[in-house]
Order: structure tokens, then sequence, then C-alpha cells
């Protein structure tokens, strides 16, 4: 899964990390990257401003891993799109 998508929700989380791009994968965890809470919440804003989404907290919550984050972003970027509701 290398599409644009997933690439810029890379991106975001290893610069708000100031981590090599190559050491993050898809099937990355917060845990294996050393990203605590306070972490993700930096990594949350920058992807609301990336993509100009607003992340929901009860979802921003369940996240765990790159691959939930790439998920959840991709729905509320279709869901934009698209002009109907949806939750990450």
């Amino acid at each position: 899964m290398s599409d644009e998508l997933s690439q810029r929700v890379i991106k975001v989380i290893a610069d708000t990390q100031h981590l090599p791009v190559e050491k993050i994968t898809i099937d990355s965890s917060f845990q294996d990257l050393n990203i605590d809470s306070l972490d993700g919440m930096q990594i949350l804003f920058a992807l609301e401003n990336e993509f100009d989404v607003n992340i929901p907290d009860e979802a921003a919550r369940e996240i765990r891993g790159v691959r939930e984050m790439v998920d959840g972003v991709r729905k509320l970027v279709e869901a934009k799109q698209t002009g109907s509701p949806a939750s990450a």
C-alpha cells in the first residue's frame, strides 16, 4: 500500500516525530515507533492541517498504528470530497 495518501500520512508522522521516513511502514505500530499519547496528539493536529479534516477525539483514541491512521484519514478525506459525514 504505497499510494499517495499513505505516503503523506507517513511523511507527517516522520516530520512530527523527527524520524526517518524509511523507518515507518504501513504496519508500524505507535509502540514500535515509541509514539506516546502526547506525540499522537501532535500527529493528529498535523494530519488535520495537512488534509484539512477534523479527526474526532473518540476515533483518535482508538488509533494504535500507522495503518489505522491512514484508514481513518482516508475515510475523512473521502467523506469530505463527497460531502457526506463520516467517522474515522
